[in-house]
C-alpha cells in the first residue's frame, strides 16, 4: 500500500500506554515519515500532543487538536473555531445541578473548578496542568474567545441524565461524544476530524491517498471517508464495522504492526 498522509488518532489508538508511543511505533513512524506526512489527529490540547511528536520525529507536520477545531503548524494557527460564551453558559446551567464538574479548553489552556481523581489522571495521560477556578471566572476569562472543547467530568448517572437533555437543547449547535460512561466531551458542531484533515490536504491529494487510524465515535467519519480506515483491535464495535482492516490493539502496537506489514516506501 502507498499512500501520501497518514493520520491517527492518539488515546485508545497510537498511544500503547495512557501516556506514550512505544519504541516500536518511533520506529515504524521514523520508517516511512520521509516519504508520506503523519499528522495526529485528537480531542486533546496541542500541549498534550507537542511530546508525542517530538518523539516520533514529525514536529515539522501540522497537529490536529480538539477533534478539528484546532489547527496549529509551528505553533501557529492554520485554521481555529470555538464554542461560542452563550453556548458554553447553557452548558454550565445543565450541568450545576448535576454536579457534573467542567474541564474547558481553549488554545493551550485547561480551566477546572477543582482538582479531582479525573483530573490527576488527565495531568498524567497528557503531561498538561490545568487553572483550578471556579467555572463561571473561567467562562468570564474566555468569553471573548470561546472554547474548543469542554470536557463533562460525571458520574454515570449524571451523564446519563444529561446526555438527552444535551442533545435535545444544543445538538444542533455542539458535537457530542460520550468517550465512556462518564466522561462526555463537546466541540463545535462544524467541525471534525475529517473536515481538518481536508484543510491540510493539498491540490494534488485525494481522500483516497489517505491513511486513517481510529477506535472511537468520532474517529467513524474520517475512517469511512479515507482511502485506507484501519480501526485497532480495542475499538468500539460500530468503528470497527465501518473500518476497511482490523490491526490489533494499541497496547499490542497495532498501528505500527500494521504501519510495517503494509506500507511501503
Amino acid at each position: 500500500m502507498t499512500y501520501k498522509l497518514l493520520c491517527s488518532d492518539l488515546d485508545g489508538t497510537l498511544l500503547s500506554t495512557k501516556s506514550d508511543v512505544s519504541d516500536y511505533t518511533v520506529s515504524a513512524i521514523k520508517r516511512i515519515k520521509d516519504n508520506l506526512r503523519v499528522i495526529l489527529v485528537s480531542a486533546r490540547m496541542p500541549s498534550g500532543m507537542y511530546y508525542l511528536q517530538e518523539r516520533l520525529g514529525i514536529k515539522n507536520q501540522p497537529i490536529i487538536c480538539y477533534n478539528g477545531a484546532l489547527i496549529l503548524s509551528d505553533g501557529k494557527e492554520v485554521f481555529s473555531t470555538t464554542i461560542s460564551y452563550d453556548i458554553l453558559l447553557e452548558v454550565y446551567k445543565l450541568s450545576a445541578p448535576l454536579h457534573i464538574d467542567l474541564g474547558i479548553y481553549e488554545l493551550d489552556n485547561w480551566f477546572v473548578p477543582k482538582t479531582s481523581h479525573r483530573v490527576e489522571k488527565e495531568i498524567n495521560n497528557t503531561k498538561t496542568r490545568p487553572q483550578i477556578q471556579e467555572t463561571l471566572v473561567s467562562l468570564h476569562t474566555i468569553k471573548n474567545k470561546g472554547a474548543h472543547k469542554v470536557m463533562l467530568m460525571c458520574s454515570k448517572e449524571s451523564a446519563d441524565q444529561i446526555m438527552p437533555l444535551l442533545e435535545k437543547q444544543l445538538g444542533n449547535q455542539l458535537h457530542l461524544y460520550r468517550s465512556n460512561d462518564t466522561l462526555i466531551e463537546l466541540a463545535p458542531r462544524s467541525v471534525s476530524k475529517l473536515s481538518a484533515i481536508k484543510q491540510l490536504m493539498r491540490p494534488s491529494d485525494s481522500l483516497q491517498d489517505i491513511i486513517a487510524f481510529g477506535d472511537n465515535y468520532n474517529d467513524i467519519e474520517m475512517l469511512k471517508a479515507v482511502g485506507s480506515g484501519v480501526a485497532v483491535a480495542n475499538a468500539r464495535d460500530e468503528v470497527k464495522k465501518i473500518a476497511n482492516h482490523i490491526t490489533l490493539s494499541n497496547t499490542d502496537n497495532g498501528v505500527a504492526d500494521f504501519i510495517q506489514k503494509n506500507i511501503l516506501i
